[in-house]
């Protein structure tokens, strides 16, 4: 009898054990995705996009009015200084000249005409002059003769400035015939060409352009548009790296030029255009293609360094409270487990003597498993994945220890971000 109560006390034990067993969940296992810390460099940068132009381009255009008759050039022709490139119709400035030079002759011979004029009311003037004189004559007609002196030296004037104006507009006549040629006025190549033969340009309003010209493809500028929160980071003089779509292999160094002070408005958002210089000797890049910018704006060289996503990693909360209680007092008074305490939110004393909460947390990992975490308060520059360790950190982080960057829950089967949003 004694025996059958045994047999059922152990029936109900293990009845009881499994039943616990099956009501209640497996503890959970994670594993965890680490980063190491290492030393190196860090290059803080600023990206952006912007477009590649020539270093010097000119507008071709022209000051007067006709139609298109000869164009000596095309897309991609290499010019010199000076050299033809199109030629409007001159007819009709042509007119224009030898009108303006007919009108020259008559105004000389109305110069001519009057200088005649003078010349003989002087005549008149001084024989009437020595007859009054003698008294052979009435004073009066002295005074008359010396009256169309006068006059006759004024119309010799109106004449003469007749003559000036006259060639003033036939210099300008000429001119504008010499118009009619366009002429390049670098050293380049063309690179548009909006004018076809006899097409008629006005220049009435404005200076109509005809060619662009690029002076040197082999030195290029790219614009680029820079936020305004990180324009106060760019200096000239930084280097800085383009690619390009055309030419996803290769990296073209370049160096920041320009700071235009001008802001522009784009999306709302305000920008500045930046002005970087790049080398071209391969000519590979051609004016308007789009750069994808990078500007180093500091550069940091043997510093310790932690992932960027181990700041942003958060573990779950029972892992937490796992470690919580492994490092919980034991008889002793001592405390089991864990290499670093759990961190304490409040922060630590800042210069003012009130409490810090700016610190961000690493969590440690050892043999897979967290085993603690440290208090990041300091930081310096980063480059979007690592960031430079600085302050108190430093004698707690070593180089080659194990940061937690994201978790895999096993048990779920299902990955999890384990990372603030």
């Amino acid at each position: 009898m004694k025996i059958k109560s045994l047999f059922w006390v152990a029936a109900l034990a293990a009845a009881g054990y499994a039943g616990y067993r099956y009501f209640t969940p497996p503890e959970a296992v994670y594993v965890y995705r680490t980063q190491s810390v290492t030393r190196g460099s860090i290059t803080s940068s600023v990206n952006a996009t912007g477009k590649v132009n020539a270093v010097e381009m000119v507008d071709v255009g022209t000051q007067v009015s006709g139609t298109i008759k000869e164009i000596y050039v095309d897309f991609n022709s290499p010019v010199k200084k000076g050299q033809l490139l199109a030629l409007l119709d001159p007819a009709v400035l042509q007119s224009k000249v030898e009108e303006t030079k007919a009108g020259l002759a008559v105004v000389r011979a109305s110069a001519s005409r009057a200088q005649a004029e003078v010349a003989n009311a002087q005549r008149n003037h001084t024989r009437n002059k020595e007859l009054w004189e003698r008294k052979l004559i009435a004073r009066v007609e002295m005074e008359n003769t010396e009256t169309q002196l006068y006059v006759a030296r004024a119309a010799l004037a109106e004449s003469s400035s007749r003559v000036l104006q006259a060639q003033e507009s036939l210099r300008q006549a000429e001119t504008n015939l010499e118009y009619t040629k366009i002429i390049s006025p670098i050293d380049g190549i063309v690179i548009s060409r909006q004018v076809d033969v006899g097409q008629t340009v006005a220049a009435s309003l404005q200076t109509p352009t005809l060619f662009a010209i690029a002076k040197d493809l082999t030195q290029m500028q790219v614009e680029a548009n820079i936020d305004e929160a990180d324009i106060g980071r760019i200096k000239e003089g930084q280097r800085a790296v383009c690619r390009f779509d055309s030419w996803p292999g290769d990296s073209f160094e370049a160096v920041v030029a320009q700071k235009r002070l001008n802001p522009e408005t784009i999306s709302n958002v305000v920008t500045y255009v930046v002005i970087l210089k790049v080398a071209n000797d391969e000519d590979k890049l051609m004016p308007g293609m789009t750069a994808n910018v990078s500007i180093e704006t500091e550069r940091r060289d043997d510093v310790l360094k932690i992932p960027a996503a181990a700041l942003r990693f958060v573990p779950p909360a029972d892992a937490i409270a796992k470690i919580g209680q492994a490092q919980a007092p034991n008889e002793s008074g001592g405390r089991t487990g864990g290499l670093l305490p759990i961190p304490q939110r409040r922060g630590r004393p800042g210069d003012s003597g009130g409490e810090r909460d700016d610190a961000r947390t690493v969590w440690l990992i050892e043999d897979g498993q967290l085993v603690g975490s440290v208090a990041v308060y300091d930081t310096g520059i980063n480059d979007r994945t690592w960031v430079e360790l600085r302050g108190d950190a430093l004698s707690q982080i070593n180089e080659g220890q194990e940061l937690a960057v994201a978790f895999t829950k096993e048990a779920a089967g299902a990955a999890s971000a384990g990372a603030r949003r």
